[in-house]
């Protein structure tokens, strides 16, 4: 399937996003708003002072919402307002880590913030598409080799991924109650591998924990250096949500499920070869392996088996692991070179999207 359909399915619609001062959130806010759609983001502020929403200048480009998904009044009233075609689903509390600080936030967040706006989508008739994202985190892990299916069991040991499982049965809760007797709606549920790329300052990252050591002259402190990760560029996982959703709008009985976005697992690289890439690119830093402190659990493998996202969806990484680190090492070199965040935004989404120019 041509990304090409994508591309243009999304000009001149209203779509509503929420989590668009994230990560990822604002890369889709922006490739959006360069496809010629009228987008409305609703979010908490950015959660770091360096971030991708405000060096874009994104309030600016589109309607601009500051709200808590937690806050049910104000979601479906500002949903219901605006009117949309397309919702993209994605304000979470994204992290392992901080799930174990305050597990009550993460849980009230991502599921009771998803039945908000689960609700919000089932008031508002506008809606035709709905892309919930939650994690590939979501699966039981048992650190098996093989990639896990959409339909291999759903848990979590720690209370972030127990938290988007759980979002992950809400959601089929509302398809089987509300939305499967919608004819006119298509709603499905996306699972991503591990997502890299520039605009990332969240803590407990590996390549924002990189960037933060180097600028600050001090080591990159690895923790689990052997850890395997399927790393993929955000734009990957994003052109998988922007097909599904144009044919959700199509088609919403042919396409609604739940979908695996991931790289092929010959992707795989350590923690510690994705630092070393990045210090060669930017040609500074040093490691240090450093034992961890706590006994908090943390995945060591987890990949995705995304046969259903290419033989159903047609969809494909475009690119391979080398060019997706060199893509995130040349992002933030570009910004410590005092480059704008908005042109070499830019310049990625035409090198990988060359159907827009």
């Amino acid at each position: 399937m041509s990304t090409n359909f994508a591309t243009k399915a999304f000009f001149g619609k209203k779509v509503f996003i929420t989590g668009h001062t994230g990560f990822k959130g604002s890369w889709l806010a922006f490739l959006l708003n360069e496809m010629g759609a009228h987008v409305m983001g609703f979010a908490l502020p950015p959660a770091t002072a360096m971030n991708h929403f405000d060096l874009l200048g994104l309030d600016k480009k589109i309607k601009h919402v500051v709200g808590d998904i937690r806050d049910a009044s104000l979601l479906a009233n500002t949903l219901n307002e605006f009117q949309p075609e397309f919702v993209f689903h994605l304000a979470a509390q994204a992290l392992v880590r901080p799930s174990y600080d305050d597990p009550a936030a993460t849980f009230s967040t991502n599921v009771i913030g998803s039945v908000n706006l689960l609700d919000a989508v089932h008031q508002c008739k506008s809606v035709r598409s709905l892309v919930y994202i939650t994690s590939d985190k979501c699966y039981e892990n048992v650190e098996w080799i093989w990639g896990y299916r959409e339909n291999d069991q759903l848990g979590g040991r720690d209370p972030y991924s127990a938290s988007k499982a759980a979002a992950e049965i809400v959601f089929s809760s509302y398809a089987r109650s509300f939305f499967e007797q919608r004819p006119s709606l298509g709603a499905a549920t996306t699972r991503a591998g591990n997502v890299i790329g520039g605009g990332d300052w969240a803590v407990d990252r590996i390549i924002p924990d990189c960037i933060r050591a180097i600028e600050a002259g001090e080591p990159i402190r690895l923790r689990n250096p052997g850890a395997t990760r399927p790393w993929q560029h955000v734009l990957e996982p994003l052109t998988g949500y922007l097909l599904l959703a144009a044919r959700l709008y199509e088609e919403p009985q042919r396409w609604r499920g739940s979908w695996n976005f991931g790289p092929s697992t010959h992707e795989v690289r350590t923690v510690q070869n994705v630092a070393e890439v990045i210090i060669g690119h930017l040609g500074k830093g040093h490691i240090e392996i450093v034992e961890s402190k706590t006994q908090l659990h943390e995945a060591r493998l987890l990949q995705l088996n995304c046969d259903k996202a290419h033989q159903l969806l047609g969809w494909y990484p475009r690119w391979h692991v080398e060019q997706t680190l060199e893509a995130t090492a040349l992002w933030y070199k570009a910004i410590m070179n005092g480059g704008s965040a908005e042109q070499i935004s830019r310049t990625q989404i035409q090198t990988f999207f060359p159907e827009l120019i």
